[in-house]
């Protein structure tokens, strides 16, 4: 969750205050008064984040020239008109999933009353095409102009994400109609197509869960010099698809594990990278974006096991549907431990490398494996305690048929060397 400040916290509508403290586990947050459940919403973020985002927050009100809005105001205009379109969205909805009587899966596709496009898009409607820009809230913007955002920018609402299954990155196109009084940008009508296919046929498609699953095959070349790295890539070998778990007790290394892949994987070419860290210590929040990573999810453990499970959830969603429509995504998880039993199976079982498509990686850390995993690293502590590095436990490693990632011949060289070990 990205941190937000207090103005835009006090500028935002009870009911978005709401979610948002439910997403961080605040108990009895509906009993709270507006300014009190600001304070409990700011006294869950990381210190250090806030007070970056509200100097930041307050050099651009500098910079601002007079009159103009600041990113805040625009901001909280676009939750507000967001929460009424999404009410007007789903209660149209309703009238029209009675209207038809349910269909399918109970998907909802996209909007498709006749009377409902000719009031929003009259006749010589303009079509435009953009990138998807996800905000925090789950609206976005279709960014005309990628990655940059500019004045013809425009804005989806978090009715449409839901219904589309919209993730960063895709390309969109659909009518959009001039901005009502107050707003500042144009809206999306509806969504025509998604990455060049109709929309109704990109959401409809086969579900995530039963498209067909290959092991992985395409190894990640992770090229460096750091040790850790080195001795998982090559006696622990994983690829696209692969489901990976890194255990071990407390204080094995498990976090700085990852950490390690992460910049490792950075500079991988056509993956999508997501860090998702739930349940971390606060000191490794900051660890992580010092080194210039900005996780999709970054929760401690302070923050209770259903809304840590919640927040995962969403990432997985995302995830899928990247990997659903030909990416290959990669998704690194900071801690399952801590998590509802069946959130942290379901986010391991995710992984997949798809016949014909793309793939869904995850690398997860936990105290011990799971069961499923295509390949397990072992953290030995006592290495660990006494700075030898890499601290793998190779006889208890493993990765299921490293043929297929490594050849036959760096099989059998895995093999003799988990043979020394024990």
């Amino acid at each position: 969750m990205a941190v937000l400040t207090r103005s835009a916290l006090e500028s935002s509508p009870l009911a978005d205050l709401h979610e948002i403290a439910s997403e961080l586990g605040i108990d009895g947050f509906r009993r709270l008064r507006k300014a009190d459940l600001v304070d409990a919403i700011l006294a869950r973020q990381d210190p250090e984040s806030l007070a970056a985002a509200e100097e930041a927050e307050q050099a651009e009100r500098d910079e601002a020239a007079p009159g103009e809005e600041g990113t805040e105001v625009v901001a909280a205009r676009a939750r507000a008109r967001e929460a009424a379109e999404s009410a007007e969205d789903d209660e149209e909805e309703t009238r029209r999933r009675t209207r038809r009587g349910g269909r399918g899966r109970g998907r909802r596709v996209r909007d498709s009353d006749p009377d409902e496009e000719r009031r929003e898009a009259p006749a010589g409607e303009t079509i435009v095409e953009g990138v998807v820009d996800l905000l925090g809230n789950g609206s976005g913007f279709l960014r005309v102009s990628p990655p940059d955002p500019s004045d013809d920018d425009v804005y989806i609402s978090a009715a449409q994400v839901r219904r589309c299954e919209l993730v960063d990155g895709d390309r969109v196109s659909g009518p959009v109609r001039p901005p009502r009084r107050s707003e500042r940008y144009p809206s999306l009508v509806r969504v025509d197509t998604i990455n060049g296919r109709p929309a109704d046929e990109v959401v409809e498609g086969t579900p995530f869960d039963e498209l067909p699953a290959a092991l992985p095959t395409e190894r990640f070349a992770l090229d460096g010099d750091d040790p850790t790295v080195g001795a998982i890539a090559n006696l622990t070998p994983f690829g696209r698809g692969s489901r990976v778990t890194i255990a071990g007790p407390a204080f094995s290394g498990k976090t700085e594990a990852l950490r390690r892949l992460a910049a490792a994987l950075r500079s991988q070419e056509g993956i999508e990278l997501s860090i998702v860290l739930a349940g971390v210590r606060p000191e490794e929040l900051t660890a992580w974006k010092a080194e210039g990573f900005e996780p999709a999810v970054a929760l401690s453990f302070s923050v209770s096991s259903d809304a840590r499970g919640q927040a995962v959830e969403r990432a997985m969603d995302a995830a899928r549907r990247q990997a659903a429509r030909g990416a290959h995504a990669v998704v690194l998880i900071d801690t399952l431990d801590g998590l509802p039993g069946l959130t942290a199976r379901r986010a391991l079982a995710a992984a997949r490398a798809i016949e014909g498509g793309g793939s869904l990686t995850v690398i997860a850390t936990a105290s011990a494996p799971l069961g499923g995993e295509t390949t397990v690293v072992v953290l030995d502590r006592k290495l660990a305690s006494t700075g030898r590095f890499p601290a793998l436990d190779l006889a208890a490693s493993g990765t299921l048929r490293p043929e297929l990632l490594v050849g036959e011949e760096g099989a059998r060289t895995i093999a003799e060397a988990r043979a020394k070990a024990q």
